[in-house]
């Protein structure tokens, strides 16, 4: 899943990327109103995490926008504004939850957690499968033919990017950018890793295999 923050505070920018990639969520930002309004759309977020003190454009403006836009991607306000009538506006208005700045990582990622499985139940998405291989996207336990597989975090996020797009050809680009969450160098290995590693735990033992490459191009999940 991807998560969309929209913070111009460097610091806690950087802290909630960090935080929310080790925990298993692709990330992309937006460092003032503007830039949000224009990578909102195609960034196919499952959730925005969305300061209210924003350059160029006001964060209470960027909420207004988003839910003139898609009303579905749940929001979470994480501002410094303290007083009610706030707090009362950002609910009133389209968001979905409220944090007061400063705040506990632990307590964000319960509240991220909790929207995102409010938000997949209601869209009737909260598990993927393919073939014998099946994902709870909210509690993230991945099993195949009945059995539970264990996966690291990156793992996880390939999988989960596999089964979001059953048949379609993935290019390394894609991949780094769908589970590092930023620009990455095309030449790296660490796809060709992430992949081999993935493979070995999900096709390995079983006569049918579901992860192929494309040679020169990338790679797919499919059934051969």
């Amino acid at each position: 899943m991807k998560i969309f923050v929209v913070e111009d505070d460097q610091t806690i920018l950087s802290f909630l990327t960090k935080g929310l990639k080790e925990s298993g969520y692709a990330v992309d930002s937006a460092e003032n109103g503007e830039q949000a309004l224009s990578q909102f759309a195609a960034s196919e977020s499952d959730l925005v995490i969305l300061d209210l003190m924003l350059p160029k454009v006001p964060g209470m403006t960027v909420l207004e926008k988003i839910r003139e836009q898609n009303t579905q991607t749940p929001v979470l306000i994480l501002s410094a504004k303290q007083a009610v009538e706030d707090r009362v506006w950002a609910l009133q208005n389209g968001a979905d939850d409220f944090l007061v700045k400063p705040f506990s990582f632990s307590e964000l990622l319960a509240r991220v957690q909790v929207l995102l499985k409010r938000s997949s139940q209601t869209l009737a998405i909260s598990s993927l499968g393919f073939e014998d291989i099946h994902v709870d996207v909210i509690s993230r336990e991945v099993t195949r033919d009945g059995k539970k597989v264990d996966l690291h975090v990156k793992e996880y996020m390939l999988m989960e990017y596999f089964l979001r797009n059953p048949g379609r050809v993935l290019t390394k680009t894609q991949i780094l950018e769908k589970v590092w969450g930023y620009g990455f160098d095309p030449q790296t290995n660490v796809v060709d890793v992430l992949v081999c590693r993935l493979r070995n735990k999900i096709d390995k033992g079983f006569k049918v295999k579901t992860i192929h490459t494309i040679r020169g191009v990338g790679y797919v999940l499919k059934k051969k």
